[in-house]
């Protein structure tokens, strides 16, 4: 086949492949997304520090079935390793840490040996800013499918899976961020379940919507989980849409404009916040970190004691009787701007969801707790998942922005789920918006015209190139007829060590078309970079899985413990 005809194949080829270009139609986008997935939640309140609506996971071949609590921040999924109930624990054990993973029980487990020196323990990089949140886990790669048997929900297999033997994490956790990991260099990433699901087309997007549910309002409402969309019944819409952190570690940062405390029959609000500040929104911990002062403001208005031994607030059953009647109300003012210039909305705790009941081993027996904790550090302000059993949380990491709702409570409300689709056009800052009908056609047409205008200097290229030759070849022959005689032990003058010169310029450098390895690289550019077939080999291609912006794969830092003593 002439290079000539290869090219106009391959310009076919391209144009037809063009995505959103049909022939003889523009295709709609939004027609051909997948539906959200609903991630039904396990129907139990469980944890040591809650209670707290769980959801079920289903790990391993045969499947072995464990309840985890959603994480915001986390990008793994985490199940707690049978090393996590020892002969000193009680005998419920297992069940209070939601069941746990025996990776030997497995056929389809794979141990993860991508650390440099071969381990696959590796340290729980999580609430790293955080004082007590330490230990390490056992990695590999397994089948993890989301629900309980017969719920519907997706199963994705080569998923990572680390068991936990540490109580610092007394759940295992389910993560929701879709950062890939890095187990050996920042080359080499590996995506996360939300990345998987997308790059499968399970999911319209790489956007979820959670809330933590509560066993006080309406007999108990559980968590709400939706990859990919969001439950319109679940919030108050309002118009407050937050940009995602400069820093990915910190993606789902808010800004606390305000925070007051309204009591039942009472007057003027009390301020407990008056300067605005940066928090982390975490539904890993239950924990609300607040600067000091503003701790000190809410032990006035509760009538609540710092204790340094538990380092929280311990309610007893006196002070719990009078909050109670008290029924006082907390109300955080969020916006998108410190300086609180932009829209806001707020959102209202009841003393209810303060009513929290800690449990062993996180003390010898149980105990109430109100769950606000003193920030060493501006790092540390963090909004936990007390403030999410109140909040709808919608992450959109397409657009790269978020929004926090109040949680609406209609009795017996239907579910009503919307996609997040993904942005036709971005902007140059990462934000989107989605073209109009004229602008997909605008959008056809100039990529139809590019294509045209390529092949077109292709072709005048090659024209050229075949009339240099003809050129190069009438000038050749004439000379070898004029002088043929004189050319004798020169007959050879075209090679070097007996390699002839294939494809050399008059200026002597290699045609920038010339092959390599006997492949023809049609995507080069002027500018000598090769603009196709760079797509990464195997399972790193999902590493620039998040549009508008590249983020960094987390890396994980190995941990010299033998997975036979994992620290608990």
């Amino acid at each position: 086949m002439s290079p000539f005809l290869a090219l106009w194949i391959w310009l076919i080829q391209t144009l037809i492949l063009v995505p959103g270009v049909v022939p003889g139609q523009i295709e709609d986008r939004d027609t051909s997304f997948p539906e959200p997935i609903v991630v039904p939640a396990s129907q139990n309140f469980e944890g040591i520090d809650g209670p707290w609506s769980s959801f079920t996971l289903r790990i391993g071949t045969p499947a072995q079935i464990v309840n985890v609590f959603i994480s915001t921040a986390s990008y793994q999924t985490w199940a707690v390793h049978p090393q996590g109930c020892t002969s000193s624990d009680p005998a419920d054990c297992p069940d209070t840490r939601g069941g746990v993973f025996d990776r030997n029980e497995s056929t389809t487990w794979t141990p993860n040996s991508r650390s440099p020196n071969g381990t696959s323990t590796f340290a729980l990089s999580l609430e790293e800013n955080l004082e007590g949140y330490t230990g390490a886990g056992e990695y590999g790669f397994d089948t993890v499918a989301l629900g309980w048997e017969g719920s519907g929900g997706p199963s994705l297999s080569d998923q990572i899976v680390a068991g936990i033997a540490t109580k610092a994490f007394y759940f295992g956790l389910f993560g929701l961020n879709p950062r890939p990991s890095n187990f050996s260099d920042y080359a080499n990433p590996t995506p996360s379940y939300l990345s998987s699901l997308k790059s499968q087309n399970m999911i319209p997007s790489l956007s979820w919507a959670y809330t933590a549910g509560n066993q006080y309002r309406l007999n108990g409402v559980l968590g709400s989980l939706t990859l990919g969309g969001y439950d319109t019944s679940r919030f108050v819409p309002n118009n407050v849409t937050i940009p995602f952190n400069e820093r990915d570690i910190r993606d789902l940062t808010v800004n606390i404009n305000a925070i007051s405390m309204v009591s039942a029959g009472a007057g003027q609000p009390y301020t407990l916040l008056s300067d605005s500040i940066a928090a982390y929104v975490d539904s890993t911990i239950p924990w609300i970190y607040l600067p000091v002062e503003a701790c000190k403001k809410f032990e006035d208005a509760f009538g609540i004691t710092w204790s340094e031994q538990l380092q929280g607030y311990p309610i007893n059953d006196s002070l719990h009787e009078t909050l109670t009647s008290q029924n006082a109300s907390v109300i955080f003012t969020i916006s998108n701007s410190i300086a609180g210039s932009g829209p806001s909305v707020d959102i209202t705790l009841p003393y209810a969801a303060f009513d929290l009941i800690m449990k062993p081993p996180m003390v010898r027996q149980s105990q109430r707790y109100f769950p606000l904790a003193r920030a060493a550090n501006e790092s540390q302000y963090t909004l936990g998942r007390t403030f999410l059993q109140e909040a709808y949380l919608i992450a959109d990491y397409e657009r790269r922005n978020f929004t926090i709702a109040q949680c609406s409570w209609v009795e017996n409300a239907q579910q009503s789920i919307e996609s997040i689709s993904v942005p036709v056009n971005r902007t140059l800052s990462g934000a989107s918006q989605e073209l109009s009908a004229g602008g997909k056609a605008g959008v056809a047409v100039g990529s139809v015209a590019a294509i045209f205008a390529v092949g077109l200097i292709l072709c005048l290229f090659v024209i050229r190139r075949r009339r240099n030759r003809r050129a190069q070849k009438e000038e050749q022959s004439s000379a070898e007829s004029g002088s043929s005689a004189e050319l004798g032990a020169n007959d050879k003058a075209l090679e070097i060590d007996g390699e002839p010169l294939h494809g050399l310029e008059l200026d002597g450098k290699p045609q920038h078309g010339q092959e390599l390895d006997g492949k023809l690289y049609l995507g080069q550019e002027i500018d000598g970079k090769v603009r196709f077939g760079s797509e990464m080999e195997g399972s790193n291609k999902y590493a620039h899985e998040m549009a508008a912006r590249d983020v960094a794969a987390a890396e994980m830092e190995t941990k010299d413990v033998p997975a036979t003593e994992l620290p608990a």
